[in-house]
């Protein structure tokens, strides 16, 4: 492997591409693609030339892919648009990526299971998604496995960060505007902390090329999540009392929150594979969730203040 690898990544600018910029600084340099192109190339994985552009102006030994359709109820009006980016972008750059062996990281959900069981989902558990946003993520790394490309496609569930468009930071600014909320009490699933996710994308990354890990050898499909579970509602309990809120939290039912999508009501992924492939021990979300909170105060010092609510 190369000292110096150039690392593609797709989606810098979302939730995770940003954590990634900085963890992957490390491993070698890194190559900030987006739709804005604002710090690096622009792409467009809606059109494949756009894509094939990229590639051969980067010419990258890896390729991180961190971009996807995530508008969940949205996609069920929008299927084309988010087959397109979730599907058949990573049916090319697989394409892309297999005959010279570049290696690559990509991000995909749990989603793309039911939710109909008691038990953590495993990586051979079959997948049965109910939504547009959980079939096309599943085209999307069906394509990329099944094309031998070197990739390690990684499973992850509720993912917030300081960033973006997230449960967490939804639930402080509406802390700020609510005195009371209703919040799903029976959907169950994992929080996963963004930066923990970059973090350790990066060590793996980091063992590629410059720690001996044959990526041959360990590609395939895992489930990366933090430990633990806990609903929504638990989620938001977790927030209200780290931030100080005196925000007042109702349980409800899915019925009575009717969304386009339908949801896993229980999507708790076994990461058991991860652990035991690259020895890594995943924090329990609530010790990652007090970092992130703690992180975020130093870039907003009034949100413990602001938290508390309307007077």
């Amino acid at each position: 492997m190369t000292d110096t690898p150039r690392i593609l990544l797709i989606g810098a600018d979302g939730q995770v591409g940003w954590e990634l910029r900085r963890t992957l600084a490390p491993v070698g340099q890194v190559i900030a693609a987006s739709l804005s192109g604002q710090d690096g190339p622009a792409v467009d994985l809606t059109e494949p030339a756009s894509v094939r552009r990229l590639f051969h102006e980067t010419a990258p030994d890896a390729v991180v892919n961190a971009a996807a359709y995530t508008a969940v109820d949205k996609a069920e009006s929008q299927p084309e648009l988010a087959q397109a980016i979730n599907g058949d972008a990573l049916a090319l750059i697989a394409e892309l990526c297999t005959a010279p062996r570049i290696p690559v990281i990509h991000y995909s959900t749990d989603f793309v299971f039911s939710g109909v069981t008691d038990h953590p989902y495993r990586e051979d558990d079959p997948a049965e998604p109910r939504s547009v946003y959980g079939r096309t993520k599943l085209a999307g790394e069906q394509a990329l496995l099944e094309s031998g490309a070197p990739a390690l496609v990684f499973r992850t569930a509720w993912v917030y960060g300081v960033r973006g468009s997230n449960f967490l930071l939804t639930m402080l600014n509406l802390f700020r505007e609510r005195a009371e909320l209703r919040i799903v009490d029976d959907q169950i699933g994992t929080p996963t902390w963004s930066r923990m996710l970059a973090e350790v994308t990066a060590q793996i990354a980091y063992r590629v090329f410059h720690g001996g890990l044959d990526i041959e050898e360990v590609k395939g499909l895992y489930h990366l999540t933090g430990a633990g579970a806990t609903s929504w509602f638990g989620f938001a309990e977790a927030i209200r009392e780290a931030a100080g809120s005196q925000c007042r939290l109702l349980p409800i039912p899915t019925s009575e929150y009717p969304a386009p999508a339908q949801r896993p009501a229980y999507s708790v992924l076994d990461t058991g594979r991860f652990r035991r492939t690259f020895g890594l021990a995943l924090p329990d979300w609530r010790h990652s969730l007090a970092l992130c909170l703690a992180d975020l105060r130093e870039q907003r010092p009034l949100m413990t203040s602001a938290a508390k609510g309307p007077k």
